[in-house]
């Protein structure tokens, strides 16, 4: 007879009443990483950049990929519909198109600030398409779940949010592995969908350039060019509901 350690055990396919067996609940013990483990994970996030000059050229080991779109793939999505796809994007030829897209983007983007905004914005470098050696678009299949999804049924958007978790999932785990990123999103979607045959209900989330780099900023890079300072989470907390503050009363 087995004892009731054994009837506990989450992967133990003891007999139901009716004598067929049970299925595992697959449940596992939930326990803390260690110390080590936990400043490892917050190192990852705390220290993690957004990548525009420090690439370096040589190519990324090709089981060095594998474990970051692995750990992209790990990511959570509503009703698992787990809605992304990585392009790989080597070729030079590929990625000079791109950045002549992203080129003519960023040009009307500096339009758009007042004449003293527009010279700093100028003078900001926001990309690493031609520098860095490897490119990675990661999209979002907005029909990958069929037409009704658990959970998105009343926010048809939580697709792009999932995808977004898969670009985070990636960075942090380049950021471990030494491996910059850069996210690239001044372009016209079209224009990326054309040079990469891309369908048309699927949406681009993100432009990742991706290579090794020897250095990273100690701060984000705009708070570091002056563009913009991280806001004091003190601020960003609400207790129980919405809280206006100074400015928007």
């Amino acid at each position: 007879m087995p004892s009731p350690d054994d009837a506990a055990h989450p992967h133990n396919a003891a007999s139901a009443v009716d004598g067929s067996p049970k299925e595992p609940n697959h449940l596992i013990a939930a326990c803390a990483f260690s110390e080590t483990e936990r400043a490892a994970v917050y190192r990852a996030i705390e220290t993690r950049r957004d990548v525009r000059d420090q690439f370096r050229s040589d190519p990324l080991p090709e089981d060095l990929i594998r474990r970051l779109l692995e750990a992209a793939h790990h990511a959570p999505s509503v009703g698992f519909m787990q809605p992304w796809n990585f392009i790989l994007v080597r070729q030079a030829a590929t990625r000079d198109r791109v950045w002549q897209a992203f080129n003519q983007a960023n040009e009307e983007a500096a339009l758009m600030f007042d004449a003293g905004k527009r010279a700093k914005y100028q003078r900001l470098k926001l990309e690493g398409i031609r520098k860095a050696p490897l490119s990675i678009c990661i999209t979002c299949d907005t029909q990958r779940a069929g037409p009704v999804v658990l959970g998105r049924t009343h926010n048809p958007a939580t697709d792009v949010y999932s995808t977004v978790c898969a670009v985070q999932n990636l960075w942090l785990a380049a950021r471990a592995e030494g491996v910059g990123v850069g996210w690239v999103s001044i372009f016209h979607e079209d224009a990326i969908k054309t040079i990469l045959n891309i369908p048309e209900h699927v949406k681009i989330v993100a432009w990742l350039c991706v290579g090794y780099v020897d250095e990273l900023y100690d701060m984000p890079e705009l708070a570091v060019k002056g563009w913009r300072d991280r806001l004091p989470l003190d601020e960003l907390i609400f207790e129980e509901g919405w809280q206006a503050d100074d400015k928007e009363s």
